[in-house]
């Protein structure tokens, strides 16, 4: 039983390390400034924006988490997880154009946000599915 709670302890606190690096990270990638935006000019649409990113990050996580054979594996893919999803809003975020959630984060465009979140869960979808040897 404290050899289950440990291992438990284990994945869940080295889990969450990597959700608040990716959070970290996630604040590098983009070109607008994720927690001014949310926590001092109250912009919804970075706050869905960037908690998609983390449902997304989420997910497969929890597939590897599932599905991992060995503590070292699971840090694996979870870091290749992290490792998508950032490649994924690095790129959603250079968009340019009509396409351009720099451009439309920023300005509170809540579609834009939504969007931008339902495509990072889309990935991580897909990055779970991927991952599910």
């Amino acid at each position: 039983m404290i050899e289950s709670l440990l291992a438990f302890g284990l994945y869940f606190v080295t889990a969450l390390a990597l959700v608040g690096a990716f959070l970290f990270l996630y604040a590098l990638v983009t070109p607008f400034d994720d927690y001014t935006l949310i926590f001092k000019a109250n912009n919804t649409a970075a706050a869905v924006g960037l908690g998609g990113a983390i449902v997304g990050l989420a997910i497969p996580m929890h597939s590897a988490l599932v599905h991992s054979v060995s503590y070292a594996d699971f840090v694996v893919w979870a870091v290749v997880a992290m490792v998508i999803q950032l490649i994924f809003a690095l790129f959603m975020t250079r968009l340019g154009g009509k396409f351009s959630f720099k451009e439309h984060i920023p300005k509170g465009d809540i579609a834009a946000g939504i969007l931008m979140a339902l495509a990072s869960t889309a990935i991580g979808l897909l990055n779970a599915g991927a991952m599910s040897y």
